[in-house]
């Protein structure tokens, strides 16, 4: 059974939230083991905010990075099959030739840091027709679509998959606005796989020519 994927439950933790929503989109609840969780949470919320606040400004890349090498060797290491890659700078990018792409077209899942108000973490969860599917950690009320550009499609009809729908062009822009993955020297990304139900490369050769 797969869990429909969650909210952040405060403004600080779209990092660990959109961490857990990508093994809960690739894993079925029963597979996943809780060491995950613990390890997850424990390492993740490690900025201190205004007058030294533990956790208020959210999760750093350097903890993103470690929980990426982490469970990357946790999938070599016990029966889950789980593979992960940590991306950065000029490899964080969407197009048809972008690492980014090409995981989610194997039926990969990708944490990426972004721009909401602020920076800010989600999950692409897959690829239709230059558009990505993209689960929002942060919640709105109802079905809001009024906070965005016309381009960008809110739905509640696939709680276990995405809640955006996404112009592939809108993450490429280098300035900090809405779903803008913003400057280069600053972007970062996490690739996941179950590898049981990863598609090879051979499989997927057509949507490069």
């Amino acid at each position: 059974m797969r869990n429909p994927l969650r909210y952040q439950i405060s403004s600080y933790d779209c990092g660990p939230t959109s961490l857990l929503n990508a093994i809960s989109y690739l894993f079925p609840r029963e597979e996943i083991p809780a060491e995950i969780i613990r390890n997850i949470m424990l390492y993740s919320l490690d900025c201190y905010g205004p007058g030294g606040t533990p956790g208020k400004a959210g999760t750093s890349r350097m903890a993103m990075r470690f929980l990426s090498n982490w469970l990357d060797g946790f999938g070599k290491a016990t029966p889950l099959p789980l593979a992960t890659r940590y991306l950065s700078g000029r490899e964080v990018r969407l197009s048809q030739e972008s690492l980014i792409n090409d995981a989610l077209y194997r039926g990969g899942a990708v944490v990426v840091r972004l721009f909401y108000d602020v920076e800010h973490y989600v999950l692409l969860t897959g690829i239709c027709d230059d558009k990505v599917l993209m689960f929002d950690p942060w919640y709105l009320p109802g079905n809001d679509q009024q906070m965005f550009e016309a381009k960008v499609e809110v739905t509640l009809s696939h709680e276990g998959a995405y809640n955006r729908i996404v112009p592939e062009a809108l993450f490429n822009r280098e300035a900090k606005e809405l779903y803008a993955l913003g400057p280069v020297d600053t972007r970062e990304a996490v690739l996941l796989f179950n590898k049981q139900t990863e598609k090879t490369a051979a499989a997927t050769i057509e949507y490069f020519i």
